[in-house]
């Protein structure tokens, strides 16, 4: 659903003063922050009701758009810092973990493993005693029954990585016409 049409020089003038939300229970992101902070990218802490990051585009009347325009119910990235956080959201966790998932069903979801890739999962490197085969099988039975987007990202293109798909996300999806 498209909200507003703008030419391309609009859409790219509005699209710079975009701004990534974190999740106020987020840790150890100072890599991602870094990034954007580099990028110099807008970025606040605000609590999210599911996910780590989402966007907003702040109110500006000269382009029509009077309020603050907050995506965080529409698109949200889950980060998972390593194989054995994910490890314990999929046993320990495993009915929060669901919860979340259930409250992001009208979103677009998107659950990001840094440093890792599925081939690390399939020859279980990873320190947790799950077992690969039920790591797997626990982990693709969630996506399909929540329809979740999974990407391994290097640690390294994190912030580029949420910066990028958030900000192609609010173009695509609300603004360009």
């Amino acid at each position: 659903m498209n909200l507003y049409r703008y030419s391309d020089t609009e859409l790219k003038a509005l699209l710079k003063t975009m701004v990534i939300l974190c999740d106020t229970r987020e840790q150890a992101n100072d890599h991602i922050t870094g990034y954007l902070k580099k990028k110099e990218v807008p970025y606040q802490s605000k609590a999210l009701s599911f996910g780590d990051y989402s966007a907003m585009i702040p109110a500006n009347a000269e382009m029509g758009i009077m309020r603050d325009l907050f995506f965080d119910q529409s698109v949200v990235i889950e980060r998972k810092g390593s194989l054995e956080e994910l490890s314990g959201n999929l046993t320990n966790g495993r009915e929060r973990f669901k919860d979340e998932l259930t409250r992001a069903s009208k979103a677009e979801f998107h659950l990001m493993i840094e440093g890792k890739s599925f081939s690390d999962i399939i020859n279980h490197r990873y320190t947790t005693q799950f077992n690969e085969k039920a790591y797997m099988a626990s982990l693709l039975s969630l996506q399909s029954e929540h329809g979740f987007n999974l990407a391994f990202i290097d640690r390294n293109d994190a912030g580029l990585y949420i910066y990028s798909f958030l900000y192609y996300h609010v173009r695509n999806k609300f603004l360009k016409g």
